[in-house]
């Protein structure tokens, strides 16, 4: 790899559906297992050659994205990031043609709310025009699957397949050896007004990269983890929590159980209460008589009384009373 790769991260949707979260603060920086789902993203990567001269990508929105520069600053100092503002969503090639300027050699791209396990190092050596990494799914049918010929290259990108018949599910990853030929590609798929609903989606504009020799590689995945929707972000974070067995352990007092998987963020109080499995805590919380399974609950929050399943509770938020389920959101108060 003669240039110094580009690591791609287009992040400028809405999160409409990890409302009300999303509200206050964009999908990338919500909790997830001890760490952002940004942070958990950038893991992804650890393992790209020469990892310490690439460069990172942003494709944020006009709206929370000075939110993402600011993490970004405080968390990753050292990496070198170019932001690219999406001032209209019009989607995914469109936002890649946004950063042209930066996309000139190899570049990798994946989306901020999937997240896969995979190595890296054989890009070292790729000769590839591209790579599409794709895991096997039972039920392809509500996802876009790559098409392979007889070499196990792939030769068309398809969405939302009628049957079943090929179950090579594309999970948002790719490699891309010369960024320029899918600008090429793009600009062609914009002159084509080939789009759904006002928006450019990627697939159609490798498809084009396919119709004129691009040869694109399928690189299979058995971990393929979605942060999409709330359901989807709880079972990851089980994943994730399973995996690391290892949350920082808060001081805690008499009268207090957790039931490992757990990670629980500095300068925790809890206080008779059941924490766990499968439980993040963000920092400053305040916890007492609680029973608490299966949730992320956001830095600074009190709760009070409670038993707690399978929820999402932000930042700043006081919940006391009787209930069991929340989807809550920023300096949200419950009481009853």
């Amino acid at each position: 790899m003669a240039n110094s790769i580009k690591i791609v991260i287009p992040m400028a949707g809405y999160g409409s559906r990890m409302r009300p979260l999303t509200w206050s603060r964009p999908k990338p920086l919500l909790l997830l297992a001890g760490k952002t789902l940004l942070d958990h993203a950038l893991d992804q990567f650890a393992t790209i050659p020469n990892l310490k001269n690439a460069e990172y990508v942003f494709i944020i929105s006009p709206n929370q994205g000075n939110q993402i520069q600011e993490h970004m600053a405080f968390a990753h100092p050292d990496k070198k990031v170019h932001f690219i503002v999406q001032e209209k969503m019009q989607g995914q090639s469109h936002a890649l043609l946004l950063a042209e300027e930066h996309l000139k050699g190899p570049f990798v791209m994946a989306f901020c709310d999937t997240l896969i396990e995979t190595s890296l190092e054989f890009l070292r050596e790729e000769i590839a025009d591209g790579v599409a990494w794709v895991k096997p799914m039972e039920d392809p049918r509500r996802f876009g699957v790559a098409e392979l010929n007889s070499d196990g290259l792939a030769v068309r990108l398809v969405e939302k397949p009628q049957d079943c018949s090929n179950n090579l599910v594309l999970v948002g990853f790719y490699y891309f050896r010369e960024g320029q030929d899918l600008m090429k590609a793009i600009r062609e798929q914009i002159k084509r007004k080939t789009s759904l609903k006002g928006e450019y989606f990627l697939a159609d504009a490798v498809n084009i990269m396919l119709e004129t020799g691009m040869k694109l590689k399928v690189r299979q995945t058995d971990v393929w983890l979605d942060a999409g929707i709330p359901a989807a972000v709880l079972e990851t974070n089980r994943y994730l929590l399973e995996k690391a067995h290892s949350g920082h352990a808060p001081s805690i007092g008499d009268g207090v159980t957790l039931i490992q998987p757990v990670s629980i963020a500095s300068g925790v109080t809890i206080r008779n209460s059941v924490i766990g499995p499968h439980v993040t805590v963000g920092k400053n919380c305040d916890i007492e008589n609680v029973i608490l399974r299966n949730s992320i609950v956001d830095a600074e929050t009190t709760i009070r009384d409670l038993v707690i399943e399978g929820s999402l509770i932000g930042r700043n938020a006081l919940l006391q009373g009787k209930a069991e389920q929340f989807n809550l959101g920023d300096d949200s108060d419950f009481i009853r």
